[in-house]
């Protein structure tokens, strides 16, 4: 436990009295108090007052997955990519427009479901015995809230109001604004449960979920919202990347409604796999358009072909001819069918080439392996112009940057440049095989023309039909194939952790970091309400206080008054604050002796300015005087501000300036008192010249005439700090007290007698501390108002000994310094 002492180091510094600011602290402790309950209230009132918020996640993984239908004997290859860039990808469609409008139209998270508490209105989503059926082709109102009251279990009452002749509406098929005319005012009608609601500005259909009955009576609102609006918010949704391992995503969302995180987390994932594999499954779609276009074609050939067959067999055996050229139609079968893949390939090769070369969307390319191309650089530069088209068309709806869109332009022409080149290579290639069949092709034909012409002519349709039937045949099964790989495909989105309410996810407010701060402020503002007053207040403090600023010595230490009137040594003899009284008569007695006055001794008591308890201290110590049955008599010099009249219950009509300027005697204007061998002179009329009057020989007169009379003469004089009073008087005086009182008298006052003691205005002074208080050791004290009104005190005998201590301690240490001086 520190004590004051403790910080000595600080006592000992100019700029900042520790100890000083310490005691100040404890006195202002009932502040700390009001601080803390203020603060701690209205840390409770904003907690009450706030909505909890939650967050909830949902974890997902991103790997390739191989359909299972790929095997050796799949004619169609497909390369769909890898995850090296879905992971940033599926970040950036996540966060994009388009597909938090997919997610929001859906779930209609447009409509709000509210209901009153009783310091805000709560989202009660999922909680409503109802649900709300949108006719989104027709307008809605945006932005009010609609209160729906149900009156029975099949009937409820809409109602709003309306500050203008006009409301906003919205249509929620096509997202357009407008506004609609209606009357301003309350706004009520009553429906009937499931019935439609078809009104200018609300077009909807309550149902009731489930089955209950508690409702009845119950206030509900709904609120329908911009939707762009509410698409903003949502793309908000958080994304995180793990660190450890790179294809896991974790989503996560915030609100106040747990029940509308979790269905939004789980649809917008579920919304990322469909789109994802609607993606990937375009490939195998583009490929199956590709080919039913070119099996109408062959369609038509082989239609062609038959039809052609059947006329010549009609006027010709075809049994005779057919057996002549059985020998060369297989051969020139396999050559015809080697000649078309080789043309099917270079059909595709120039058309990729043209389509690379004047279009800019390359989503729509077919597989090439629908046209027998297996070359994988071919193969995988496709499917990668593919998805790179794919996602520049999704970055458009939710990428603002830029510099995004010309790395990923970059990417497709590079990837564009490099294709080109393998379509040249590969025509190259294809060359030789072009030849080599065409010999082989002109080898078969010749051997068939040595054959009679109708053999001939009947080779010819049925070569030409075979052909037909067997490309037909050919992408028709690449077709089925195609189908089934698109119906097997998977994505590469996988649920690891699907959102889900186990209670819990509570992320604010924070109350007790709001009662902690509060507790904070509560203890810092007023110590820094403390703290300003301490450098503000300028003012004496403590002993140590007077003891830095000047080398006067300290003569007593006087307490709070508890009387009512300014007799308090008379009233309470046996206080602690008579004791101190007696304790600055004892000082005197040893200054006197110092300075070897005999006989009728004067004492005159002054301070800084009015308010200090200069008169008070000179009747007490006038009073402990007379106790002693010392003849004392009290002079009233303040002539321009008389007080002392008022504590003997006099009239301030006869006194000091009735003789000074001849008009009495010096009989006439002593008074006597209630205390024995205590007189006093009042001030009397205040004059217009009273520094003259006391300049005059009339005073010196006076003075010596009451030292004849009496043992003791207290002059109280006006305050030194605004007039020269006290310093024309001081020169009568034996010994002058210096009042100063805690709390009051301004530091910059000591430095003001310090000035007049060395210029010799001000002899024999000695200081005395009024109104003192030690705050530290005893808590709140007591106030100390002008006039000297002090608190209320017990009745009885009361004696604080702790404070006789202080005060014997005082006139001890005051002893030693006057022998040091001796």
């Amino acid at each position: 436990m520190l004590d004051v002492k403790d910080f000595s180091f600080f006592e000992n510094q100019n700029s900042f009295d520790f100890k000083g600011f310490l005691i100040k602290t404890g006195s202002y402790w009932r502040w700390f108090v009001i601080g803390l309950v203020i603060c701690l209230t209205i840390a409770h009132q904003v907690n009450i007052r706030k909505q909890k918020i939650y967050s909830l996640e949902t974890t997902i993984a991103v790997k390739e997955e191989n359909n299972p239908f790929f095997t050796s004997n799949t004619s169609l290859v497909f390369n769909w990519g890898g995850t090296s860039d879905q992971v940033q990808t599926l970040s950036t469609t996540l966060k994009s427009r388009s597909h938090n409008e997919i997610v929001v139209d859906k779930l209609q998270f447009y409509v709000d479901y509210l209901q009153q508490q009783k310091y805000f209105i709560q989202d009660v989503y999922g909680s409503t015995p109802f649900v709300i059926k949108v006719d989104k082709s027709k307008n809605q109102l945006v932005g009010v809230p609609v209160t729906i009251k149900f009156v029975s279990p099949n009937e409820y009452e809409i109602s709003f109001t309306n500050k203008s002749n006009s409301v906003p509406v919205m249509n929620y098929l096509n997202y357009q604004n407008d506004v609609v005319l209606v009357q301003s005012g309350d706004f009520v009608k009553r429906f009937k449960v499931g019935q439609p609601v078809q009104l200018p500005f609300l077009n909807f259909t309550l149902e009731i979920k489930g089955i209950q009955n508690n409702y009845v009576g119950s206030e509900y609102m709904i609120r329908f919202n911009n939707f762009d609006e509410v698409v903003t918010r949502y793309k908000n949704l958080k994304i995180a990347i793990d660190e450890k391992a790179g294809a896991i995503l974790k989503l996560s969302l915030d609100g106040t409604n747990k029940a509308r995180i979790v269905d939004y987390l789980n649809e917008t994932v579920a919304t990322l796999i469909k789109r994802q594999l609607d993606n990937k499954n375009l490939f195998a779609e583009n490929t199956i358009k590709f080919i039913d276009t070119t099996l109408k074609i062959m369609e038509n050939d082989l239609k062609a072909a038959n039809n052609e067959l059947r006329d010549f067999s009609r006027n010709n055996n075809v049994a005779d001819l057919k057996a002549g050229s059985t020998t060369f139609q297989g051969q020139l079968l396999e050559y015809d069918l080697q000649k078309d893949k080789i043309e099917r390939k270079l059909n595709y090769y120039n058309s990729l080439s043209s389509y690379l070369r004047n279009s800019t969307d390359y989503s729509k390319l077919p597989a090439p392996s629908v046209a027998g191309i297996e070359d994988p650089n071919i193969v995988g530069n496709v499917a990668n112009l593919i998805g790179l088209s794919v996602r520049r068309s999704e970055m458009t709806y939710s990428v603002k940057n830029g510099d995004m869109f010309n790395s990923i332009d970059n990417e497709i022409t590079s990837v564009k440049k490099v294709l080109l080149e393998n379509i040249n290579a590969a025509k190259s290639s294809i060359q030789y095989e072009t030849s080599q069949v065409n010999n082989k092709l002109s080898e078969a034909e010749s051997k068939l023309r040595v054959l009679p012409e109708g053999e001939q002519e009947l080779a010819k349709i049925i070569r030409k039909y075979d052909l037909s039937n067997s490309i037909y045949q050919t992408y028709l099964q690449k077709r089925n194939e195609a189908l089934i790989v698109k119906a097997a495909n998977l994505s590469d989105i996988q649920f690891i952790d699907p959102a889900k309410d186990i209670g819990g996810g509570l992320i604010g407010p924070r109350t007790e970091v709001n009662y902690v701060i509060a507790i904070f402020l509560g203890l810092l503002i007023p110590l820094l309400i403390v703290f300003l007053i301490f450098f503000i207040n300028n003012a004496i403090q403590n002993t140590d206080d007077i003891s830095s600023l000047t080398k006067i010595p300290l003569i007593g230490v006087i307490g709070l008054k508890h009387t009512d009137s300014n007799l308090a040594v008379f009233e309470k003899p046996k206080a602690a604050l008579s004791e101190s009284f007696r304790a600055i008569r004892s000082s005197l007695q040893f200054l006197y002796k110092k300075q070897k006055v005999e006989g009728s001794k004067t004492l005159m008591l002054t301070s800084s300015v009015s308010g200090e308890g200069k008169t008070f201290c000179s009747v007490n110590i006038a009073t402990v005087f007379a106790m002693s049955e010392k003849k004392t008599v009290i002079v009233g010099f303040d002539l321009r501000k008389p007080k002392i009249f008022d504590d003997f219950n006099l009239k301030n009509d006869i006194g000091v300036v009735n003789y000074l300027i001849g008009q009495v005697g010096i009989d006439e204007i002593i008074h006597k008192t209630q205390i024995p061998y205590l007189d006093v002179i009042i001030s009397g009329p205040v004059p217009p010249n009273p520094s003259e009057l006391i300049m005059g020989e009339t005073m010196r007169e006076m003075i010596e005439e009451l030292k004849k009379r009496y043992d003791y003469v207290i002059l109280d004089t006006p305050p030194v700090g605004l007039v020269t009073d006290a310093v024309e008087l001081s020169q009568y005086a034996d010994v002058t007290l210096y009042i100063t009182r805690q709390n009051f008298t301004k530091k910059e006052m000591i430095n003001l007698l310090n000035n007049r003691v060395n210029r010799g205005e001000l002899t024999n002074v000695s200081i005395v501390l009024n109104g003192f208080e030690n705050k530290a050791k005893y808590g709140a004290g007591y106030g100390y108002g002008y006039g000297y009104g002090y608190g209320a005190y017990s009745n009885g005998y009361h004696e604080d000994e702790e404070s006789k201590n202080i005060f014997v301690k005082w006139f001890k240490k005051l002893k030693k310094r006057f022998r040091k001086n001796d």
